[in-house]
């Protein structure tokens, strides 16, 4: 966790995506030491917050992801605007747009205006991933790979930890060493820059793709939140206006958190 000189931080927004919880590769402990020490106006829970395609598959839901959804509700009663934009993984919610769950609004997008009134579309971004629109089934598979790919990464950060070394990805650091995966992500964020560029916007905050990054490369300024599995990172909105991506395993220290439990496969 922090250390005791590290004094918690207020923003003027918040913006996380692809927590996953209900998968046993969420890093809820560092997520939930990330909430104790950060806090915001206003909050936006950029889609894959809770993993519906892997409970529907078997249910896994610890003390610490009732935590999180604990502590988010609790900024909300306190005051912050919390808005919900579903994803793939949570589009059992796109069934609730336009409602309010404990403080909570459900959208499928919003506009959001910055302090020096620039606007961002909020958007998670699988409606413009071609495989998830037109090839589901193969989305599904590549999740089973993917969760091989997480159960690696447990494996790992157990070394790293006995040796008082911080997190690391694994999963993360092979994407970005695969040429295809490389491209795939530069399509995505092309794609949302010019669909950001339709809507009219300045700008665009999404998620889906676990890879958290701010530029300006198709002149639109793009902004991934990134995740809570792979590179736990976080988008906040300085009072100025300013957007800093935040890698929260950065900031810990090494050790401090318990080591998150090894995802299983499991059957269909």
């Amino acid at each position: 966790m922090m250390t005791a000189r590290d004094e918690a931080r207020h923003y003027r927004a918040l913006f996380l995506s692809d927590i996953h919880l209900g998968t046993r590769g969420c890093q809820a402990d560092l997520l939930l030491d990330f909430l104790k020490h950060n806090d915001a106006e206003m909050i936006y829970l950029v889609g894959d917050i809770v993993d519906g395609w892997r409970l529907k598959r078997a249910w896994y839901w610890p003390q610490s992801h009732n935590d999180v959804i604990q502590k988010i509700l609790r900024k909300a009663r306190k005051g912050a605007r919390v808005v919900y934009i579903p994803g793939n993984h949570d589009e059992f919610l796109r069934d609730f747009l336009g409602t309010h769950f404990g403080g909570v609004e459900v959208a499928d997008s919003i506009i959001h205006t910055s302090a020096d009134e620039r606007q961002y579309l909020v958007i998670h971004g699988d409606q413009f991933d071609v495989v998830i629109r037109h090839a589901k089934w193969l989305a599904f598979f590549g999740d089973r790979a993917y969760v091989t790919a997480l159960a690696l990464n447990t494996t790992v950060n157990a070394m790293r930890r006995r040796v008082g070394l911080t997190y690391w990805s694994l999963s993360a650091w092979a994407k970005l060493k695969v040429k295809n995966a490389v491209n795939f992500i530069g399509r995505f964020e092309q794609t949302l820059s010019e669909e950001a560029r339709r809507r009219g916007a300045d700008g665009v905050i999404c998620g889906h793709i676990h890879h958290a990054a701010s530029h300006d490369a198709y002149d639109i300024h793009y902004i991934n939140t990134g995740d809570w599995v792979e590179s736990c990172t976080a988008v906040a909105e300085h009072h100025d206006g300013t957007f800093e991506v935040i890698r929260w395993s950065d900031r810990t220290v090494a050790g401090s958190l318990p080591a998150p439990v090894q995802e299983r496969p499991v059957a269909a």
